[in-house]
């Protein structure tokens, strides 16, 4: 079985974060949480691990199942957890752990991170720091308008320059999506989907089902891992 880092951004769609965490561990795999700050307006850190239906804030986080940004740089006012040579640098020992990245739900704000390099956190910095001969999944999920942003396709095309793969400066947005969601070198997207979106808005946008990611977790990663 496969050990998966799964990040956990900004969008609506992190209330999902416990429920994915377990289809993934139910398949054998070993999972991590990685959550920005946003995405944890959205679920509880300490759901994540525990058993099913135990009531919201009955555990305390365990930074062995989920990280936060404070577990790389803690408070400075605590001098006692400031960084001395010698010491591990926390996003690189997680992208050495895993086997496979999986960023679900990806918002708008940290895709256009992505696309731009950012690493301003310890998701970022893990994706910056990303070592190219192991795989990453993203499943977008963000508001119908803010999808159909040219933005969107323009960083979308952007980690695809990223992966070596050459972009015609004509490219259409629907071709851009199709290499993504058919895979190009080691990077895989699963695309939104059309739903009522929890704003009340409709349309394109929705994080793709819980169902669909787990089988392209499956198809991403070598049999002798999957078996």
């Amino acid at each position: 079985m496969a050990r998966i880092l799964l990040g956990l951004t900004g969008s609506v769609a992190s209330i999902k974060a416990p429920e994915l965490y377990g289809i993934l561990s139910r398949q054998g795999h070993q999972v991590r949480a990685v959550a920005t700050r946003r995405a944890c307006h959205f679920f509880d850190p300490a759901a994540l691990g525990s058993e099913p239906g135990a009531p919201p804030g009955a555990g305390t986080r365990d930074p062995d199942i989920c990280t936060l940004d404070e577990d790389e740089w803690p408070a400075p006012s605590d001098g006692s957890k400031r960084w001395n040579r010698g010491d591990e640098v926390l996003h690189i020992r997680l992208r050495n752990w895993a086997d496979l990245l999986l960023v679900a739900p990806l918002d708008a704000n940290t895709l256009a991170k992505l696309a731009l390099g950012m690493c301003d956190n310890c998701l970022t910095s893990i994706w910056r720091a990303w070592d190219r001969s192991k795989p990453c999944l993203i499943a977008p999920a963000m508001n119908t308008l803010m999808w159909e942003h040219p933005a969107t396709a323009r960083h979308l095309a952007l980690l695809l320059q990223d992966t070596g793969h050459p972009i015609p400066p004509n490219i259409r947005r629907e071709e851009i999506f199709h290499l993504l969601e058919r895979g190009i070198n080691g990077l895989r997207m699963a695309s939104p989907e059309h739903r009522k979106l929890a704003c009340g808005d409709e349309g394109m946008g929705a994080m793709a089902s819980l169902e669909t990611i787990k089988l392209l977790v499956e198809k991403l990663l070598p049999a002798s891992q999957t078996a």
